[in-house]
């Protein structure tokens, strides 16, 4: 058998070289956690690291600050029945006690659930005959068409519990009947989301999209979802008060563009610096400088592990320029002195420039310069915050929106349907709007079903 060549020692170097690269990246993965990676939390399992807060000391204890009002359970001026409990004997001398001895009282307050069972109404639909012979029926009050059915607050109840509350659909009907003595099958559940999330959101939607196009400052963020077994997008813009949240099957421009919110916006959209979001150049941009925190903590962590005791770090200092200017007052009002703003820009972008230079092997090191580059460029749009009241340095308002997303697919898994994911989204921003404008999401399903659909208002 011909002997194998053995290789040259360049080749050997090579070969080091390229598992050194591939160590070092497995090393970076096996590190990444929700403090230095966009993982969630739950990513981080039982043998999560303690947690390493860049939160300065404070003098405070932890827990509710002198001053704070709390929220315990407090009693009701007008409670909805009194119980009286009188003694009709003295212990003492066995005397009768009236009402002419009472002297004082203490109340006492128990909150209660009352039994809850539904309410079956039956609409008799009559047929009278006149006297010249004709036969004339009754009419049936709008919705009541079926021999039986779910009338308007039975459906909005369904759809609260598992659109507003994620419990899957089995549970839903579960619930409905131990809490309320109505049996409910699943199919009678997905009709009723399948039915809230079509039609008679079509105004809301429109309407919402058009206000947050329209607004100084917009949310964005998107997330994967699972629709009839591939791989779909959720693309999500909000404000303060409003909440757009739609599907596409593409993550990029097409997908952002279906939902017709970015394209006409005019303010300054704040995102987590994904390439397809800098096509929009006729806004203004804040990069989420969370986002930016954690790229840096992994850049330090990776220093520290790699790099002697008390060696520069560039990742570092530009932690230690950006953290004053988040915490300051004046500059998350928008109003920054200038001299302090123009302090930390130059030490971020000094920094950036040296990370940008630094020799890391492999892809680690590309990643780190990239992270560098990054900085330095889009320095404006990561301290626009600090000179823009109104704008918050994060894209925190996004990732909220879409969070309960990943809740509802973790706990019920895919949708089976690109219509019930394009149903359910809708209801998710019909109901987290009525949540910011601090309605009542129960009473809006039940105007839903009732035809007049909530719309918000004017602000």
């Amino acid at each position: 058998m011909p002997r194998s060549r053995k290789p040259t020692y360049d080749e050997l170097v090579g070969l080091v070289a390229a598992q050194a690269a591939q160590i070092a990246e497995l090393e970076r993965q096996l590190g990444s956690t929700s403090r230095n990676s966009s993982k969630p939390p739950s990513a981080d399992g039982l043998a999560k690291p303690a947690p390493k807060s860049l939160r300065r000391p404070s003098e405070r204890h932890p827990g509710g600050q002198p001053g704070h009002p709390g929220a315990a359970l407090r009693q009701v001026d007008h409670p909805d029945h009194i119980v009286t409990h009188a003694p009709d004997r003295c212990p003492a001398c066995g005397g009768v006690l009236d009402e002419c001895c009472d002297v004082g009282v203490v109340a006492r307050q128990v909150v209660e659930l009352p039994q809850v069972r539904a309410v079956v109404t039956e609409h008799q639909i009559l047929t009278r005959r006149c006297a010249c012979g004709h036969l004339t029926a009754g009419t049936a009050p709008a919705g009541v068409a079926a021999p039986v059915s779910y009338g308007p607050a039975a459906r909005a109840a369904m759809v609260y519990l598992a659109a507003g509350q994620y419990i899957p659909i089995r549970r839903v009907a579960v619930t409905m009947a131990d809490l309320l003595g109505m049996p409910v099958s699943t199919g009678a559940v997905a009709a009723a989301v399948e039915q809230a999330g079509g039609e008679p959101l079509d105004a809301f939607t429109g309407q919402v999209a058009g206000r947050i196009a329209a607004s100084p400052v917009v949310h964005a963020d998107e997330t994967g979802l699972r629709v009839a077994g591939k791989l779909h997008w959720v693309h999500s813009a909000s404000t303060g008060q409003y909440s757009h949240i739609s599907v596409h099957r593409r993550r990029g421009r097409a997908g952002m563009d279906a939902a017709g919110i970015l394209p006409g916006c005019t303010g300054v959209l704040v995102h987590d610096a994904w390439a397809p979001y800098d096509t929009y150049e006729h806004v203004d941009h804040q990069l989420c400088c969370a986002h930016l925190i954690r790229e840096l903590v992994a850049v330090a962590d990776h220093h520290d592990a790699h790099d002697p005791p008390g060696a520069f770090c560039w990742a570092r200092q530009v932690l230690d320029a950006l953290l004053p200017l988040i915490r300051d007052p004046h500059a998350a009002a928008g109003q920054a002195d200038p001299g302090l703003l123009e302090a930390g820009r130059r030490l971020i972008v000094d920094a950036a420039r040296l990370g940008a230079d630094s020799g890391v092997p492999g892809k680690v090191g590309a990643k780190h310069r990239a992270l560098a580059r990054r900085i330095s460029a889009r320095i404006d749009d990561y301290l626009r915050f600090a000179t823009t009241p109104g704008l918050a340095p994060d894209n925190n308002a996004a990732e909220r929106e879409i969070r309960m997303v990943k809740v509802h697919q973790k706990v019920s898994g895919c949708h089976r349907t690109l219509t019930g994911a394009e149903g359910f989204l809708r209801l998710r921003s019909y109901l987290s709007t009525a949540t910011k404008q601090a309605c009542n999401t129960y009473q809006v399903l039940v105007d839903l079903f009732n035809g007049q659909a909530w719309t918000p208002a004017t602000t």
